[in-house]
This record gives C-alpha cells, sequence and structure tokens, in this order.
C-alpha cells in the first residue's frame, strides 16, 4: 500500500500511562496494515515522559518525539504534530487511552469510504464524575446554539483527517485554537464513527479547571459573534427591569412607606453587573485580537528524535 498514516499524540506528563499507551496504540497501527508513523508531542513535561519517548523512538524508528521548550498547551501540541505528518491521513489521538486507539481501524474504514474527516462520537463516558457528564453535556449544547457553525455534539478532537483537510489545518495560524470548530468551519464531509470512552489507563488528568474553561471560552468566542449581539438583548432586559423597579419603587412609597433607596440600590447593581457583564465579553475579542497581533509562533520545539 502506497498510503501513510500519521498519528499524531499530544502528551504532557504522562509517565505512568505512556508504556501501555504506545503498546496499544503501535498494535492497534499494525493491525490496520498502512505503512504510519506516530509523532508525540511532549508539551512541556515536568516528570520522566521525555525520557520514555526518548527510548520508544530509537528503538522504534516509525516514531517521532518533539519536545517544546515549555508548555504551550494542547491546541499547539496537536498542530506542532500536524506541522510534522507526512501521511495521506493524520490521526488526532491523546495518549491517556481514555479514547482507545482500537476505534482508529473504523476511521480509517470510513476514509477509505470517501469520509474526508471521520471524527469520534462518544456514546458513554466511563470514569468521569456526575458533574464532569453534566457540565460538558451542557457546555456541547451551549457550543451548538452559539456556534456559527454546526459542531457536533460530544466529540473531542479525537478524529482522523484527510491529507487534505490536515493541509487546510496548516494554513490556520490562530493563536487561541480550537480544533473541532475549525474542523466544523472548514465545512468537509465528515462522518461519526461511535465509541465508548474509558477511565484513563493511569495517572490524573492535565486539563484543570483553568485549562477547560479556556478551551471552552475559545470554542465560543473563536467561532460565534453572538456573545456580541446578546450584549444588545442583556441591555434592553436590564433597561427594562430598571424600569419595572422605578415603577414597583414609586406604587410602594405611596402605599405602604417602602425604602425606595432598597429598589434603587437593586438597580444600579443590575446596571453595574450589566456593565460589567459587557465588558468582560468585549475584553475576551480584544484579548484575541491582542494574540493574533503580536504574530508570535503557536510553539517553540527545543528538541527532535528521529
Amino acid at each position: 500500500m502506497d498510503k501513510k498514516l500519521s498519528l499524531v499524540v499530544p502528551v504532557f506528563n504522562e509517565q505512568e500511562v505512556m508504556p501501555e499507551s504506545f503498546r496499544r496504540t503501535r498494535d492497534a497501527m499494525e493491525t490496520i496494515g498502512y505503512p504510519y508513523e506516530i509523532i508525540y508531542i511532549d508539551d512541556g513535561s515536568r516528570d520522566g515522559t521525555w525520557d520514555i519517548l526518548c527510548q520508544i523512538a530509537a528503538e522504534n524508528p516509525q516514531v517521532t518525539a518533539l519536545r517544546f521548550s515549555r508548555n504551550f498547551g494542547h491546541q499547539p501540541a496537536v498542530t506542532a504534530g500536524m506541522d510534522a505528518a507526512e501521511g495521506d491521513a493524520v490521526i488526532i489521538m491523546d495518549a491517556d487511552l481514555q479514547d482507545p486507539p482500537e476505534v482508529i481501524a473504523d476511521m480509517v474504514k470510513a476514509w477509505e469510504q470517501g469520509a474526508d474527516i471521520a471524527y469520534g462520537k462518544r456514546l458513554k463516558r466511563h470514569g468521569e464524575t456526575v458533574m464532569k457528564k453534566l457540565t460538558a453535556w451542557c457546555y456541547y449544547r451551549l457550543l451548538s446554539a452559539m456556534s456559527a457553525y454546526p459542531i457536533p455534539l460530544d466529540t473531542g478532537d479525537f478524529r482522523l483527517l484527510d491529507k487534505a483537510v490536515a493541509d487546510r489545518f496548516r494554513e490556520l495560524r490562530e493563536h487561541n485554537r480550537f480544533l473541532r470548530g475549525m474542523s466544523a468551519w472548514m465545512g468537509y464531509n465528515a462522518v461519526p464513527v461511535e465509541y465508548v470512552r474509558h477511565e484513563r489507563a493511569a495517572g490524573k488528568t492535565k486539563y484543570s479547571l483553568k485549562k477547560m474553561l479556556k478551551l471552552a471560552a475559545d470554542g465560543i468566542f473563536g467561532f460565534s459573534s453572538k456573545p456580541l449581539s446578546m450584549i444588545t438583548y442583556v441591555g434592553a432586559g436590564v433597561l427594562v427591569a430598571a424600569l419595572a423597579g422605578i415603577v414597583i419603587t414609586t406604587a410602594c412609597a405611596a402605599t405602604v412607606g417602602a425604602a425606595g433607596w432598597l429598589w434603587g440600590l437593586w438597580i444600579l447593581a443590575a446596571l453595574d453587573g450589566m456593565i460589567l457583564l459587557c465588558m468582560g465579553v468585549q475584553g475576551e475579542y480584544m484579548q484575541r485580537i491582542y494574540d493574533e497581533v503580536q504574530g508570535r509562533p503557536l510553539y517553540v520545539v527545543k528538541e527532535r528524535i528521529n
């Protein structure tokens, strides 16, 4: 077969899971039958992850290992792997084995049947708290409602991209990256591949609440202008509430002698809250403009093996 597969795997402090992750990933790729390469991107790990990757790369010529000079984040790490990929299809997968490598074969089949993108769609999420499942469910539906482009529900970055799609990705160099939104924006033929998401094989999640909120904000503010439009509706709503408060305050003062200043205080607080909300939304967009104007590279590669 003359076609080649490129597997892009970002890693950050994954020394506990790396040996088992590589074994299962290698076995899954060997089963498919295409020539392949695995590109690991160490996103500034502070444990023994890089040493393990160096050993894996030394023993397996099909493995390439990139090491960032610091932690640049999951999305830039995926981008670095895509920039280095040479295959006719690029598969993006995390190393924690929550997304089973064995599902890649189903993605490849969808690609062989004409899909430009084959994305993993989660049927169940094992090993996650009720709160995590609930917030994920709410977020994906909020994102779908807010986005100007149809982003499939209950999907992550686990996906296969045809070379033509990957080439277009390489042209998109925005700093606040949200790959599944970028994928939806390009509008290629995308096919879901359903699977059950597993628990982490080892270690703890590296996505802190702060990182999760950052990714969520990138998904909303990077692919929708609706928050800016909503400011008008929020402002109108607060104005109506303020006028109603004035009327109620006047009526209460005339009948039961209610302290009007309490209502005035509430109205003032509502107006201040609306102003701060509007400033916050505008600030999110301004911060993204600031990042793009700086023109800095998305990442810095310190070392490369193979």
